[in-house]
């Protein structure tokens, strides 16, 4: 069974790398050259059109029998040639014997018998049983007696015909020879020559001595396919006399003597007529001899053509001719060898061609080569001219049209008609077109069809390319194992090769792979795809198959590194007698000629390769001076053709020098072979030269004088590579180097390479030692990291430090390296003799792996060190724990346990292990039992866990459950000690201090006495505070309880501009009798700190005055705000914080103005109560009929709280208030406020005059401090709205005297003033920015005169809107002599009289005090009124 080979590199390059297919094919050199061939995938979408005109080729194909290319088969082919061949000479034909149900090998079965000794000696040892093993037979079934029969009838008589013995002798030696061979011609008599077996297989000669015809490969050639039998042309054998007929012609050749006259046949042997009956007559040369002086005798008369001994050993001895391909008898075309080949395949296979596997094709194929009973024949189309049909690949001015996108495959390098003439092809100075080589083959291929093991003309590379069909299989071998594979051959099938010495040069023999294998032979196997390259490299032997219908194209190329093998070959096949394609000597002095224009690296190949033809030239030259030859002749050998100067002997083509005579015109010998050119004297002859030694040599010198540089730079190279111990080189002279060639572009060899790798070794190795000697990867193990993939092993690192010391160039790293190796043996010395320790403590196990630590090596001592420190660790961990018992918790018992469970058993490990055991055990037992002591409902006693306290603190653990135990009893005691000492105090207790001892009684676990108590009186205040909340909080009201029950200490003040000196006085007065009590909890803070009511009702009365300080503050802001001075556009009022508009309202309380519709008003306009604002009003303001109550309720609970003291001090305010307001009316002899009916509503009055409110200014400033006082009262008394009405009633009193006392139509002062104001709060922001934009225009007009004047009205509508204004005109000072003031604030003042008018302060004289609280009234008004 057929194995395959492995298979060869498959490269499939980038289109970069594509670009340059001898840049690309030196780069995988190095790799394919080590197969002998390769497989190029070119970049997807590289598909060149098919060139090549398939109407015009036809092509006369090659006829293949496969079982005779097959070398060893090929023998066995030839034996039985020979042995058909000498029976059919005596009559009889060779059957071919079955043995065991096979077909029996006769020459296997010969050769094994000869190498046994021969017949005779097999006979007597009894040696027929080996025999039968060795050829594979079963032992025990007497197979061997039937070869000896088979052997003893076929074989053994062609045997002593070929020893010479049935040859005729000499009448007198002819008795002692049949004495002599008595034995064997007794036993010949006995048995007829080549019975009849029906079981034999007939065996048809070959005829491979007629066929062995060698044909030239014509220039076109294909490939026919057909399971037909062989023809064999018959030819004569019959030896012909003068004057008589060919033996053809006869009728009978058998002749007895009746049939002759008897006295002219006589027996040449024994010399008698006599037994005429068995003298036969030769039908070759008419001799007689009788049947038994034959040597072997014979039994009966041979029924057909009879040759006498000498007759077959003349026509046995003709020499057997050079075994070849026959031509084919049709001329194909491309497609009727296609259609005839698709059909061989699937009528062979019974299927579809595209469906047979490659597998099994292959295994087929070499079936068939190796069997003697198959014959099949195949044709295939090889060797076809390119130049005749034109090539697969488009040319430039061929027949073929190649369309522009496909214009880049006629200058591609990979274009095969291209690619031999290329620059860095060496072929490109040979001069001659070479088909086949510089020239592209075409080959057409069909299944089966071979291509037979050679190697490539000149040892050059090749390249084929499959343009289309099916694949097709190669087999190759590297050229370093060319010489091994031509041995193993010659010693399978040494008689092919005693025919044809150079039959490997033939392409005519192949051999199965697997038995070059089974010889050591390196095989490489692949199969080439349409649209894939294979290369082959110079001197590896490569051979193939069709795996069907295919068309492929090759070509030879040559590169630098092929010309030291070229010149090897020539010398190869000068001792082959075989001819050269071309010259080598010619080519290199072609390149000599064209020294300038070499790239370098081929200068200085062809200096080096000139550099030994000269000197091998050179040598002969003398040689045949020395010899006796005297003329010398000058011949342009250069101008003749290849076969004109060809050596005589060897065939070589000759160049630099040849050998004539004149004896034999046109015939020359190369000057290795001067011997053999005739037999005159040498002095006769003559010595042609093409070029003396004198103009080789300045040639030589151009070139070496190119190549000097880059030899220079070899040399450099060579030596740096080469040099040993202390003469190494750095890397960074490596690196230089490389530099320098990439400098020069120098071209990219195998020397560069070479130094590129060494390069990239050293670069690797240097960075892996720099990391092994900084230890980067170690530090993992600091975290508890294990082993990193690429870290060494000890030995490893060993093998590391000597491969450093074998690198070509020298590394600073290896000694240190080095260095470290030696520490680490040194830490594994001290490493054992620590694991050896028992009593090793932590500190020296951390130390030795500390210095581990610096070591990136796998060190298998460092597991074990580890296990040893975390066993020393873990009971250093449970002595610490156990000495300090605050920190041995039950979560670091467990820890430790845990710890110590995936340790490694220790004994002290296990007893620590026990001994925490014990201990979790004892402290989780009592854990639980004091947390359920301590959630134990109801709490247990003091006296009951202070029992369990002191079991449990002999525990040597940290217990939290243990610990809150004690801790609990001792916040117990404290807290029975603070509830008796406050009820041994004699003051009333604060509710703070009560609530917070009820809290910390309520978080500790102990029955305490007296908590119920406490909770109980805790639970009665909150109760009085919800009642009290009731009463005066509004229904989602966001101020506090005490909030509202006390003074307001954060009341919102403005910054007005002006005040009344009376408000600033009272302000400056509060200040300096209050406290800074600047928030709520500040004052919550201050109540709780007082040690009785007293001291409360004083911090409260110290709030009261900061209260009334504030609010007198905020009351002046909001009313100067107002004035008619006042910015009205950048006015903020109301909740919302916008100007003024529509409908207003004002607050009694602070007296800020509030839009009507932001604020929520009372729906009775005849009211009787003040209108506060939100701010001000902040709870019910019950009356105090209902806050007594609650003030005599919180005195019988006996607990203070800040709630309580403001409510006291609430009462008491309220209290001394009606005091205060009975006594200021009394005195002030107004009605008794008791009596006074109520007048009027707020409500109503800004309804009639909407913006004024109740004028306290003209009243006393005690009567509306009282006022305002009593607004501020949180409890609703019928006083305040009493003395609310008395005020508003003695307003409108007061407004009726003064308007008898003046003219009708006069408005009162009051009422003046009230007008003024609202209308200046209207007016004023309007008036200030005229003024602003008079000024500017009056700055830019130049003062304009004549301006329009006209006054705002001042009339007041029913439903006054501050936001009203009229900015369609501009308003003047009608003042005469106006000063015309600028700025942002300039004050007016409004005439009272009756135009109205407006007026600058500054320009009328009027001071702004003047205006705030005087009349002012213009001249002209003052003499209009006096009218």
């Amino acid at each position: 069974m057929f194995k395959p080979p492995p298979e060869c590199p498959v490269f499939e390059p980038s289109w970069e790398e594509f670009a340059d297919p001898f840049a690309f094919i030196n780069k995988i050199r190095p790799i394919a050259e080590k197969t002998g061939i390769c497989k190029v995938r070119p970049p997807p979408g590289w598909q060149p059109p098919f060139a090549c005109n398939v109407d015009r080729l036809h092509f006369t194909p090659r006829i293949q029998r496969l079982n005779e290319l097959e070398a060893q088969t090929r023998v066995k082919l030839n034996f039985l040639d020979k042995i058909a061949k000498f029976w059919e000479l005596q009559g009889c034909s060779l059957k071919i014997p079955h043995v065991e149900r096979k077909i029996l090998d006769l020459y296997q079965l010969n050769k094994n018998v000869a190498d046994e000794g021969g017949f005779d000696i097999v006979c007597r040892d009894r040696r027929w049983t080996a025999i039968a093993l060795k050829m594979g037979f079963a032992p025990g079934k007497a197979v061997g007696s039937h070869l000896r029969s088979h052997y003893e009838r076929i074989l053994y008589p062609y045997n002593l015909f070929q020893s010479g013995a049935n040859l005729l002798v000499s009448w007198t030696n002819a008795l002692t020879l049949m004495v002599n061979l008595s034995v064997s011609v007794h036993i010949f008599v006995q048995k007829p020559t080549l019975p009849l077996d029906t079981s034999d297989k007939e065996y048809k000669p070959h005829d491979l001595a007629e066929r062995q015809q060698f044909v030239q490969p014509a220039e076109s050639c294909c490939n026919s396919a057909r399971r037909a039998k062989r023809m064999r042309a018959e030819s004569g054998c019959v030896k012909t006399e003068p004057g008589t007929e060919p033996c053809e012609n006869r009728p009978n050749l058998r002749r007895r003597m009746g049939s002759f006259v008897v006295d002219l046949y006589i027996c040449l042997v024994c010399g008698s007529g006599s037994d005429e009956d068995r003298l036969l007559l030769c039908d070759g040369c008419d001799d007689s001899y009788h049947t038994f002086c034959l040597i072997p005798p014979l039994n009966d008369v041979p029924k057909g053509d009879w040759r006498c001994p000498k007759c077959l050993a003349q026509e046995c001895s003709k020499p057997q001719e050079a075994f070849g391909f026959e031509q084919a008898y049709r001329d194909y075309s491309l497609r009727a060898f296609g259609e005839m080949a698709d059909s061989f395949k699937s009528d062979y296979f019974n299927m579809p061609v595209h469906m047979v596997p490659t597998e099994l094709v292959e295994k087929e194929f070499w079936r068939l080569v190796s069997t003697i009973e198959e014959d099949v024949t195949v044709e295939y189309g090889a060797d076809i001219a390119s130049k005749e049909f034109g090539s697969g690949f488009p040319i430039r001015n061929g027949r073929f049209k190649v369309s522009e996108k496909d214009e880049m495959y006629l200058k591609c390098g990979w274009n095969l008609n291209n690619m031999a003439m290329m620059d860095p092809s060496v072929l490109t100075h040979v001069t001659a077109d070479i088909c086949g080589m510089t020239l592209p083959w075409l080959y057409v291929g069909m299944c089966f069809s071979s291509f037979c093991w050679h190697i490539e003309d000149h040892w050059s590379y090749s390249i084929n390319y499959l343009h289309w069909g099916e694949p097709k299989t190669w087999y190759g071998a590297p050229g370093f194992a060319a010489e091994q594979l031509e041995a193993v051959m010659k010693k399978l099938a040494p008689e092919l090769f005693q025919i044809q010495p150079d039959l490997l040069h033939q392409l005519v023999t192949i051999m199965n792979p697997n038995t070059l294998m089974s010889h050591g032979v390196p095989i490489y196997r692949t199969n080439q795809c349409a649209g894939e390259f294979v290369i082959t490299f110079p001197r590896a032997y490569h051979s193939g198959f069709n795996q069907g219908f295919n068309f492929a194209e090759a070509v030879n190329f040559c590169t630098v590194d092929w010309m030291a093998l070229g010149r090897q070959c020539v010398d190869h096949y000068r001792l082959l007698h075989r001819y050269c394609v071309f010259s080598h000597d010619e080519m290199i002095c072609q390149m000599a000629s064209k020294a300038n224009s070499l790239d370098v690296v081929l200068a200085s190949a062809v200096q080096k390769d000139m550099k030994d033809m000269i000197r091998e030239e050179q040598d002969l030259r003398d040689k045949v001076r020395k010899m006796g030859v005297k003329h010398c002749e000058q011949a342009e050998y250069n101008l003749l053709q290849d076969d004109e100067r060809q050596c005589a002997k060897c065939r070589t083509t000759c160049y630099l020098s040849a050998i004539t005579c004149p004896c034999s015109p046109g015939r020359l010998v190369c000057l290795h072979h001067i011997q053999d050119l005739c037999s005159c004297p040498l002095t006769n002859y003559t010595l042609n030269y093409r070029f003396t030694l004198d103009d080789l040599y300045p040639m030589m010198n151009a070139v070496k004088q190119r190549a000097e540089f880059y030899d220079e730079w070899a040399s450099h190279v060579t030596e740096t590579l080469e040099a040993k111990l202390d003469k190494k080189k750095s890397l960074s002279v490596f690196r230089s180097l490389i530099n320098k060639s990439e400098l020069k572009m120098f071209p990219d060899n195998d020397l560069l390479r070479q130094l590129r790798l060494v390069t990239q070794d050293a670069e690797k190795c240097s960075s892996v030692a720099q990391q092994l000697l900084n230890g980067k990867r170690q530090t993992r193990y600091r975290c508890g990291g294990g082993k990193t993939q690429s870290q060494l092993t000890v030995e490893e690192l060993r093998s590391f430090v000597r491969q450093l010391y074998n690198l070509p160039c020298s590394l600073p790293q290896a000694p240190k390296l080095k260095e470290l190796l030696n520490c680490i043996e040194d830490f594994q010395t001290h490493s054992e003799k620590l694991l050896a320790d028992e009593t090793t403590g932590t500190a020296d196990i951390q130390s030795l792996l500390d210095v581990s630590f610096d070591f990136d090596v796998e060190l298998p001592e460092l597991p074990l060190l580890r296990e040893r420190l975390a066993q020393a660790r873990w009971l250093e961990g449970v002595q610490q724990a156990s000495t300090q018992h605050s920190t041995l918790t039950l979560e670091t018992m467990r820890r430790l346990i845990d710890q110590g469970v995936g340790l490694t058993p220790h004994p002290s490990v296990e007893k620590a292990m026990a001994r925490l055991q014990e201990l979790l055990t004892v402290s989780e037992h009592w854990e639980d039992k004091t947390s359920s002591l301590l959630k134990a409902r109801p709490p247990l006693s003091i006296e009951a866990l202070s029992e369990t306290a002191e079991k449990v603190a002999g525990i040597p653990a940290y217990l939290p459950n243990c610990l809150m135990l004690k801790d609990s009893i001792s916040r117990a005691r404290e807290w029975l000690q603070e509830a008796e000492a406050l009820q041994d105090e004699d003051s009333i207790p604060l509710f703070c201090n009560l609530s917070d001892m009820v809290i910390r009684g309520q978080d500790i676990p102990v029955q305490l006495g007296p908590l119920k108590q406490l909770e109980s009186l805790v639970a009665e205040v909150q109760t009085w505070k919800e009642c009290a909340a009731k009463t005066f909080l509004m229904k989602n009201s966001h101020f506090t309880l005490l909030e509202v029950l006390c003074p307001r200490c954060e009341v919102e003040a403005g910054s007005p501009k002006r005040k009344s000196k009376k408000a600033k006085d009272i302000t400056q007065h509060s200040k300096k009798k209050m406290v800074k009590l600047d928030c709520l909890s500040d004052v919550e803070k201050a109540l709780s700190e007082t040690k009785d009511s007293a001291s409360a009702l004083a911090t409260l009365g110290e709030v009261r005055l900061q209260e009334m300080g504030a609010l007198s503050s905020l009351r002046a802001a909001n009313e100067s705000k107002l004035l008619p001075t006042a910015d009205c556009m950048g006015l903020k009022v109301c909740v919302c914080q916008n100007p003024p508009m529509g409908a207003m309202l004002q607050c009694e309380l602070c007296r800020d103005a509030f839009h009507s519709v932001c604020v929520r008003a009372s729906s009775d306009s005849r009211s009787a109560q003040a209108w506060l604002c939100p701010h001000c009003r902040r709870s019910e303001k019950p009356s105090l009929d209902k806050v007594l109550p609650l003030l005599a309720s919180l005195q019988r609970i006996q607990v203070r709280l800040p709630e309580g003291d403001a409510l006291h001090y609430l009462v008491e305010r309220t209290v001394s208030w009606q005091q205060r307001a009975r006594q200021v009316s009394s005195s002030c002899g107004l009605p008794d406020l008791e009596e006074t009916s109520t007048v009027g509503c707020t409500h109503d009055l800004l309804h009639e005059q909407p913006g004024v409110c109740c004028a306290a200014a003209d009243l006393s400033v005690e009567l509306e401090e009282l006022m305002v006082e009593g607004l501020l009262l949180q409890v609703s008394l019928p006083e305040i709205t009493q003395l609310y009405h008395v005020l508003l009633n003695g307003l409108r009193t007061h407004h009726t005297n003064e308007r008898t006392s003046l003219q009708d139509d006069d408005p009162s002062d009051s009422e003046k003033k009230a007008k003024r104001r609202l209308e200046r709060e209207a007016v004023e922001p309007e008036r200030r920015d005229k003024a602003k934009k008079l000024q500017n225009k009056r700055q830019k007009m130049n003062k304009e005169k004549n301006l329009e004047r006209k006054a705002a009205s001042t009339t007041s509508s029913p439903h006054s809107d501050f936001s009203q204004s009229d900015d369609s005109e501009e308003e003047m000072c009608p003042a005469e002599g106006c000063q015309q003031p600028e700025g942002d604030e300039v004050d007016w003042v409004q005439c009272d009289g009756s135009c109205n008018q407006w007026f600058h302060q500054v320009c009328v004289g009027v001071t702004a005090e003047l205006a705030e609280n005087e009349d002012y009234v213009c001249d002209n008004c003052t003499i209009s009124d006096g009218r």
